[in-house]
């Protein structure tokens, strides 16, 4: 055998090989030097699209809600959780009989009515059935949690009536209703939701993580002031990993309207987020 066949086949020698580890390692160390930063950035900016998309999720919910509050109804027993009544549909009803013509059903609020004339077409998001209520006049923000006095249990949500004398013709039960606001409107509340209470509960931060949650609750009317958050055991999960949150409500921060800020704060494995908005809240009955 010549001796370049028997250097082709010699292999590597142990200072080779220790040269080229040591290569490969300074190479490594530079690619995790250079390339951990870019990962861990990508992993946390992930992380807070995440929670930003969970948080503004959450508060859509209950802006959403807040704007088709019956007005007067928002409740706030504290700094995590505030209660409304929602509404479905709304319009006017009739305050006066035509000359005119005959056969109008009008509300009369001096006085037990079992139904009314709505003049004009209805605004709603679903039609009422029967087994909601029709609410007139909440001028006080207990009124329409207590039963009799402006609320009342609607038994045919569309009576036959004459096209010229209104849209449709509400049957409820017998109830004198208070004497309405100057428009002479009406709020449809649904038999599935009377009541709404959002709660943040056990709002905190542990090991880089939010301990709490935001919760939609369910509920029925309760004529009482609450002067606590309920219980949130059944209740809709909106959002976890809550490490802050507060709502604040000026029931007089205009003419006629209220305003509700509420702020949600996310925190997931050391990231955070922080979102706030504030919602107008109508107090026109």
């Amino acid at each position: 055998m010549t001796r370049a066949v028997r250097r082709a086949q010699r292999g590597f020698t142990l200072v080779e090989l220790v040269l080229v580890l040591v290569i490969v390692g300074v190479m490594a160390g530079m690619l995790v030097v250079f390339l951990r930063p870019a990962v861990e950035s990508f992993t946390a900016q992930r992380a807070r699209g995440e929670l930003h998309s969970a948080a503004e999720a959450a508060l859509q919910v209950l802006q959403r809600d807040v704007r088709r509050a019956l007005p007067n109804s928002l409740r706030t027993p504290g700094g995590a959780c505030f209660e409304l009544i929602p509404t479905i549909a709304g319009g006017r009803y009739r305050r006066d009989a035509d000359v005119t013509r005959v056969g109008e059903t009008v509300l009369d609020p001096t006085q037990a009515t079992t139904a009314f004339d709505v003049l004009g077409p209805l605004n709603q998001s679903r039609a009422p059935v029967a087994g909601d209520w029709v609410v007139v006049g909440n001028q006080s923000v207990n009124d329409a949690y207590t039963d009799g006095l402006n609320r009342a249990l609607i038994t045919d949500p569309n009576q036959a009536v004459d096209a010229a004398l209104g849209s449709r013709r509400i049957a409820h039960e017998s109830r004198q209703f208070p004497q309405g606001y100057s428009g002479g409107r009406f709020f449809v509340v649904p038999q599935a939701e009377p009541s709404l209470f959002f709660v943040c509960s056990g709002a905190g931060l542990a090991n880089g993580q939010g301990t709490g949650s935001l919760y939609r609750v369910v509920r029925g009317f309760q004529s009482a002031y609450p002067a606590s958050c309920p219980a949130v055991a059944g209740a809709e999960l909106l959002v976890s990993r809550v490490s802050s949150c507060s709502f604040q409500y000026d029931p007089g921060a205009l003419a006629e309207y209220g305003l509700l800020q509420m702020r949600l704060q996310l925190t997931r494995d050391g990231e955070t987020v922080s979102l706030q908005i504030s919602s107008m809240v109508s107090n026109v009955p």
